[in-house]
């Protein structure tokens, strides 16, 4: 929820060894685990401060610090953009302002590792969209029965804080879609880059309320900070290195993980204890999207007939667009597959990446 994330880390990781050596893998997963981890700690991180910020105000602050850092790192040249190249480019900002405040409110109200769970909804969908395969449909039945007996509706349920994960989903669907078609359009990270600054200027309001009430300082504003570091810098630069041991299918694989840790890391640092259907319901929608995201990148391959390289792999479910765009995004969360432009053709040293289900 959580920023995906996921910009074209597969493009800027070096070709993978192709050595049978367990210890680069081994090193992989432990840089992955620390990436997932990080991701999800730096989500209950930040919920430490909706107290004092709410979800929009830390959904704001995460937004500056991935600003801060990928506009530097890109220099997108904003004013060489076309007409076809801003409309989407805006339209992924307005997707990132809404998948993060939707997500972060979504785990104020019912809790992280439900909400991240949804979340993986997005990814698994636009994995499984158009499948007629046996497995697919298994898949996609597998995740409608997880969420149900995640959620177990009810009188006492929570109906707009699943609405809101739900909200989320949809947010990293339409991530998904958008940046599959930016990346075609703009070489690198400059979609991701100038889209993280359309989502940061959405927010200034919300941070002027914030200044003007005097909220935007103390322990709060380390908090989310340290959310954004923690969910959105670190990740990104793990991602980058696990990318270059690991094959990219696994990494999707491996990050099916994420709800996981989210359910773990909101009972260890906010308290919050999840009912054994719960875990039940998590743990029927990680195989599902697992699953989806295995036969995806079997099939990927055949479809196209040795032509355009097919690379999947699953960005952070906390979904934050600096993560989500740069590999990871979140993040992310579902595949990311690179959509190859006339400049990486001619290079054949880059692939300009697009996240795509799985997240």
């Amino acid at each position: 929820m959580t920023v995906k994330t996921a910009g074209e880390v597969a493009a800027q990781a070096p070709r993978q060894p192709t050595g049978d050596g367990r210890g680069p893998l081994l090193r992989g997963i432990v840089t992955m685990t620390a990436s997932a981890a990080s991701s999800q700690v730096g989500a209950a991180v930040g919920a430490h401060a909706f107290a004092t910020l709410g979800p929009a105000g830390v959904a704001a602050v995460r937004q500056f610090v991935a600003a801060s850092v990928l506009l530097p790192t890109v220099r997108p040249n904003l004013r060489r953009f076309t007409w076809a190249q801003w409309w989407p480019t805006l339209l992924l900002g307005l997707v990132f302002a809404t998948m993060n405040l939707s997500l972060y409110t979504a785990i104020d109200r019912i809790g992280l590792g439900l909400a991240v769970t949804l979340e993986f909804l997005g990814p698994l969908a636009v994995a499984l969209a158009g499948s007629r395969t046996r497995l697919d449909l298994l898949c996609a039945a597998g995740a409608c029965v997880g969420v149900y007996v995640l959620v177990l509706p009810g009188p006492a349920s929570d109906h707009l804080g699943v609405g809101l994960g739900l909200l989320a989903a949809a947010c990293w669907a339409a991530y998904i879609l958008l940046n599959r078609l930016v990346g075609a359009r703009l070489p690198g990270l400059q979609a991701p880059a100038a889209a993280t600054l359309v989502s940061a200027l959405l927010y200034l309001p919300v941070a002027a309320i914030l200044l003007a009430q005097g909220r935007l300082a103390g322990t709060a504003i380390l908090y989310a900070v340290g959310a954004g570091i923690l969910s959105s810098v670190v990740p990104y630069a793990a991602d980058l290195v696990a990318l270059r041991t690991v094959p990219a299918r696994f990494f999707g694989v491996f990050m099916s993980i994420h709800p996981v840790l989210a359910a773990l890391a909101g009972l260890v640092l906010l308290g919050q204890v999840l009912e054994p259907h719960e875990w039940l319901g998590i743990a029927i929608i990680v195989t599902a999207n697992a699953l989806a995201v295995q036969t995806a990148h079997a099939a990927r391959p055949r479809r196209r007939g040795g032509g355009r390289p097919a690379l999947s792999g699953q960005v952070s479910a906390d979904v934050d667009p600096f993560r989500a765009n740069m590999c990871s995004c979140r993040a992310r969360p579902a595949s990311c597959t690179p959509t190859w432009t006339r400049s990486t053709r001619r290079s054949s040293s880059a692939t300009t990446r697009a996240c795509g289900a799985g997240r």
